[in-house]
């Protein structure tokens, strides 16, 4: 927290491959193709943005997004700040980081957070339920191991009590059989949580739906000009243990990747001509024929 009692708080969001657009390319193993892959901001890291643009429209908290990556991972940085109004971005991003799992990825992030807002303490960490490309939801909770903050998951909403230090949150717990459980806990200062995919928050009052509209029309014109408030770390510069990242720093082993097999299509579709009478009169037909001569009204 800074002096003067403002939230330091961070986001750690990632650029996944955006499959919603059916053009994923995969390499000659079956590993995913980023060079030729469109990428986004992930989902559930859009998700942390909009909690850390929550906190920074009701606690007025100072807000910084890192990320790993390659060069063009500034991308999922400039997407974050569109949404959070971010004050600050970081980008690690060096040669030795790749083929990272989890643990190694925890680790270059932990580095880089203690180095934001000035070197002053973060408060609050978000990050995304996981990432859709990975789907192991584990980056989080070992980068909150690493800087030795307090975790908590699903979180569906927070509020902070500022003079003592304190954050109450609550979170969501599914268990298959049973109705969904909402839980809430109250922790000390600084903590790191990932938000569930259902977090929504609510601006209840004039002055926070002012703020809100102040915060993003500044986020539009910041994130124009993103490369002003971005900050590039390498290894050397995060002071990180070659041996803790990237592929040394990675005790997973992948045995075997095998690419899913795409569906045969079917259906088949036939373009009409709405202006003509006859191909609307053979659609007609065809309705009335699936449905079995049953009579519309």
């Amino acid at each position: 927290m800074n002096p003067d009692g403002t939230l330091n708080t961070a986001v750690i969001v990632k650029l996944e491959p955006d499959f919603s657009e059916g053009n994923v390319s995969y390499n000659a193993d079956g590993t995913l193709n980023r060079a030729e892959t469109k990428n986004i901001l992930g989902p559930h890291s859009a998700v942390a943005s909009t909690a850390a643009l929550y906190s920074k429209v009701k606690y007025g908290s100072r807000v910084s997004v890192a990320t790993m990556g390659p060069p063009i991972a500034e991308a999922a940085l400039q997407q974050s700040q569109l949404i959070c109004d971010a004050d600050e971005l970081h980008l690690y991003s060096d040669r030795i980081f790749a083929g990272a799992d989890t643990l190694a990825t925890a680790e270059v992030l932990k580095a880089g957070i203690k180095k934001m807002a000035n070197g002053q303490p973060i408060d609050i960490v978000f990050a995304g339920h996981r990432a859709s490309d990975g789907e192991t939801g584990q980056t989080g909770p070992q980068t909150a191991w690493k800087l030795g903050y307090p975790f908590i998951g699903n979180v569906i909403d927070y509020d902070v009590d500022i003079k003592r230090g304190y954050v109450k949150v609550q979170r969501l717990i599914k268990s298959y059989g049973y109705h969904d459980i909402i839980e809430e806990i109250e922790a000390p200062l600084p903590i790191f949580m990932t938000l569930d995919p259902s977090f929504i928050p609510f601006f209840n009052t004039i002055s926070q739906r002012l703020k809100l509209a102040r915060h993003q029309k500044e986020a539009i014109g910041r994130s124009s000009q993103y490369k002003e408030y971005l900050k590039v770390f390498s290894a050397q510069s995060l002071e990180v243990n070659s041996k803790a990242v990237g592929l040394p720093g990675s005790p997973t082993i992948v045995y075997k990747v095998e690419k899913i097999p795409r569906a045969k299509a079917n259906r088949k579709a036939d373009v009409i001509d709405g202006s003509s009478q006859g191909n609307i009169g053979q659609v007609v037909t065809r309705i009335y024929d699936t449905l079995g001569g049953t009579i519309i009204k």
